[in-house]
């Protein structure tokens, strides 16, 4: 049976191409760790970190190699920057969007002491900057935007709501879980102290590893939530204040970083605005077929103001049965349920019912999405 995927808001697949050869190679014949050994296959580990960092900074538009920090995915670097950074009584403004990466984490800091408190949507779960803004008190510490949501796909205003946190003195952090790589984000004109990252997704790297870059300001006003070896300042008990040694104890997922460094290259080389556009525009014919479907709704914006996402609530038969028809019968592969965002749900009205989820990545085609297109006409026709 033929073979769709369209999870890839989920994990991006297949990956960059050769990813798989270039992390077995790496294990196989250069699985030396890095700032320990003193010996060439070391340094040459090394430099292809570097070259990963260089690479995460040129897509981000951030000028210093040193405050890329690595982790274990964008789940790492959203505690890292929550737990980090806030204390009872700080305040923190959030989308109503937030995916569950952030969701819980807050949930914990509320429960000891941090005020949390998230900007309305619009019905179509856009986040105004006015919304935010109406919220900012003397204690706000932070303001966290879901950069696309991985319900609805919508884009938060981010140049708006960094210019606006700026002015304030406010740190602005961004998850772009659904949105690093093929949407354009430039830290520096966005005014963005965090930018947190999977690299399993739009960056069509491995799992288990992802990051954040991070301004001086918010690197020092963080605490570390590990410590332990670095490899350097070995002669002081407290973690070093150095960036990226920070937040990097212990032996980084090298295998990963270098097989990110892969798929950055190749990203580099097709064009991040070239994904977009072909993303944008797979978003927009699929977008263009389900609104002219009878017994769907269609939560979200126009296909412009998304990224690949777009979900599905199935008015005449449960979500449940459609996601499994759609397999079964068709081999499309997607997502059904809440998506680990229970708040994105309630804002666009499809809770507790959730939705079936499409999301499209570089690797879809358009005669793909008229084999969808035409599987869910079949299916709603069944009743």
């Amino acid at each position: 049976m033929k073979q769709v995927y369209c999870d890839n808001g989920s994990t991006t697949f297949p990956k960059a191409p050769g990813l798989g050869k270039v992390v077995g190679e790496h294990i196989d014949r250069w699985g030396y760790n890095i700032s320990r050994g003193g010996y060439a296959g070391a340094y040459s580990v090394e430099e292809k970190v570097i070259e990963a960092r260089e690479s995460l900074c040129r897509l981000f538009h951030f000028p210093k190699m040193r405050n890329v920090v690595f982790t274990a995915g964008a789940t790492a670097g959203l505690n890292l920057v929550l737990k980090g950074l806030l204390s009872p009584g700080d305040h923190v403004i959030t989308s109503a969007l937030e995916h569950n990466a952030a969701a819980r984490p807050l949930t914990q800091l509320a429960e000891a002491g941090v005020l949390w408190e998230e900007a309305p949507a619009d019905p179509q779960g856009r986040t105004k900057p006015e919304a935010v803004e109406g919220l900012l008190r003397p204690e706000t510490r932070l303001v966290l935007i879901n950069h696309g949501s991985n319900v609805c796909g919508v884009l938060a205003p981010l140049e708006s709501i960094g210019v606006l946190c700026r002015e304030r003195g406010v740190f602005f952090a961004v998850d772009a879980a659904q949105t690093a790589g093929p949407i354009e984000t430039d830290m520096e004109k966005c005014r963005i102290d965090a930018l947190i990252f999977p690299g399993h997704k739009g960056l069509l790297g491995p799992q288990g590893v992802g990051g954040l870059i991070l301004s001086d300001a918010l690197a020092a006003a963080m605490r570390p939530l590990l410590a332990g070896g670095t490899g350097s300042h070995s002669d002081q008990l407290q973690p070093p204040e150095v960036l990226p040694d920070k937040f990097q104890p212990g032996t980084l997922n090298l295998p990963g970083i270098v097989g990110l460094g892969h798929a950055l290259s190749y990203l580099e080389k097709e064009g991040p605005g070239a994904i977009r556009e072909k993303e944008a525009r797979l978003t927009e014919l699929f977008l263009e077929g389900v609104l002219n479907m009878k017994g769907v709704f269609v939560p979200g914006p126009p296909a412009r103001e998304r990224c690949a996402v777009v979900s599905l609530d199935m008015l005449t038969m449960d979500n449940a049965q459609a996601s499994y028809l759609l397999e079964r019968d068709f081999g499309i592969q997607v997502r059904c349920g809440l998506h680990c965002a229970p708040r994105a749900h309630r804002a666009l009205g499809t809770f507790p019912r959730g939705t079936v989820r499409f999301s499209f990545g570089y690797f879809n085609t358009e005669q793909e999405l008229s084999y969808v297109l035409d599987a869910l006409h079949k299916i709603i026709s069944r009743g």
